[in-house]
């Protein structure tokens, strides 16, 4: 595993625990105050809704407990297929929330693109493998 893959890993684990975690256990709250210390992004596009809240929570904490097994098999292909799931979640749920700022502040709008473009390109940092250092066997030889 290359660092940037590792980092990649950890950064999913860390935001699937809080906002699986948060979104899961007091949909209420989330809906209210996500992201917090940024502004209050959810209750500012459209009614709570206490299912999708729950279903966005769950969502989430199975995305990190993908990535924490992945972390524990360490499999090239284990962290393709994780890769990719996060960077198709994180590409469309980008795709929605920058085509519909219209509601936000300047400040909360620029913010919220960040953000959801960093986590996007995590899916990337976990897809991609790191590069081969030293010597690479040449075709027709074996070890």
């Amino acid at each position: 595993m290359g660092r940037l893959q590792l980092a990649a890993l950890i950064g999913t684990i860390a935001i699937a625990a809080v906002v699986g975690v948060w979104a899961y256990v007091l949909p209420r709250e989330f809906y209210d105050h996500f992201p917090s210390f940024l502004g209050e992004w959810i209750s500012q596009d459209g009614p709570y809704n206490e299912h999708l809240i729950r279903d966005h929570g769950a969502q989430y904490l199975a995305l990190g407990a993908a990535s924490v097994t992945a972390l524990i098999w360490r499999s090239q292909v284990v962290y393709r297929v994780l890769g990719i799931a996060w960077a198709t979640f994180g590409v469309l749920h980008f795709g929605y929330h920058v085509t519909h700022l219209d509601h936000m502040t300047p400040a909360d709008g620029t913010a919220q693109v960040i953000v959801l473009a960093v986590a996007a390109l995590l899916g990337l940092g976990i897809a991609i493998p790191p590069r081969r250092t030293g010597p690479t066997p040449s075709k027709g030889t074996h070890p």
